[in-house]
């Protein structure tokens, strides 16, 4: 549940010992102590920590809270501590979220707590070969030795999702559920084939295989994106433009979720509203502190949302026009 400072925190804002959290006009904490917030975000390897590092100093600095960023395993862990109230915020991916808010996939109870915030920016679908292999399509993964993802993961749903379209089953290869790290170690052995990351792009961990290895990306044809898209909503079209990563002379077609902000239900309407506003109004300084901060859309900060949004984030973007 959300959190209070007590006495001796309320001394501490008093004497100026916490910048931020005094009783600025408009904001949460005017009249009342700060909130207290947790953000659950993702390994700290991966691309939900550091951003969800650069959020909470956002918040901290601008929305008169105090956020502290928790290191996870991903969505279906953040999804999970958000509903029990053990995390107020965090980050997730898209489709995960409509799994969850519906039962579905990894989630067998309909985890009714969740709400929207914004939509963040894509999560592309990556699917790593080597560049001298004779894997062009996700159809010729057939009896590879495979890195799908962890066990009941977004990313292993991707995965399966993707496969079902090319007619594949998990018994046509051998499909290894391994994290990205643990995918990109084995990949760099040849103990495995392929792998799959969903993630931001340029991925690290991509980069950093791509600057030892010679790698390719799958692309997909506009046919199947076409019946990715319309089986699975969730999965839009995307392109990672040339040279993106070292050796990738062409342009990749493939598809994204993407990775929101969420937030669970009983968190109080103006403490969400204020945040919202912080976290548009102040994309300038989001973006120093992290590139992805500059695909950051108030235009589309609603689009494709599956759950429902707070109202405190409805209140936000009916005054500016895009709800």
């Amino acid at each position: 549940m959300i959190k209070t400072v007590g006495f001796l925190v309320t001394l501490a804002i008093f004497a100026g010992l916490l910048p931020g959290c005094g009783t600025t006009g408009g904001s949460p904490a005017a009249g009342r102590n700060p909130v207290l917030l947790t953000l659950a975000t993702g390994g700290t390897a991966g691309m939900y920590y550091p951003f969800g590092d650069a959020l909470a100093k956002v918040f901290n600095q601008k929305a008169g809270v105090q956020v502290a960023v928790q290191a996870t395993d991903g969505s279906v862990e953040n999804l999970q501590l958000v509903n029990r109230k053990q995390a107020e915020l965090a980050i997730a991916q898209s489709d995960m979220m409509d799994y969850a808010y519906n039962g579905r996939e990894a989630f067998k109870d309909k985890l009714t707590m969740i709400r929207g915030i914004a939509i963040l920016y894509p999560e592309i679908i990556q699917i790593v070969v080597r560049a001298d292999s004779n894997i062009n399509t996700i159809a010729d993964l057939r009896g590879k030795k495979v890195g799908i993802g962890s066990p009941g993961s977004g990313t292993e749903a991707n995965f399966r999702q993707l496969a079902a379209i090319y007619e594949l089953d998990y018994k046509d290869f051998q499909p290894l559920y391994l994290s990205f790290g643990a995918s990109a170690a084995q990949f760099k052995e040849k103990a495995i084939d392929a792998f799959i990351i969903v993630s931001a792009s340029p991925s690290s961990i991509i980069q950093d295989i791509a600057g030892q290895h010679k790698i390719k990306i799958l692309s997909m044809s506009d046919n199947v994106i076409a019946k990715v898209n319309k089986q699975y909503p969730f999965l839009a079209p995307i392109t990672i433009p040339a040279n993106t990563y070292k050796g990738q002379t062409a342009a990749i077609r493939t598809v994204a979720v993407q990775a929101a902000l969420i937030v669970n239900s009983s968190v109080p309407e103006d403490v969400v509203y204020t945040m919202t506003k912080s976290l548009f109004e102040s994309q300038s300084e989001l973006v120093r502190l992290h590139p992805k901060g500059k695909e950051l859309s108030l235009e589309k900060a609603a689009r494709g949302m599956s759950i429902p949004l707070h109202p405190g984030a409805v209140k936000y973007y009916k005054e500016k026009g895009v709800y």
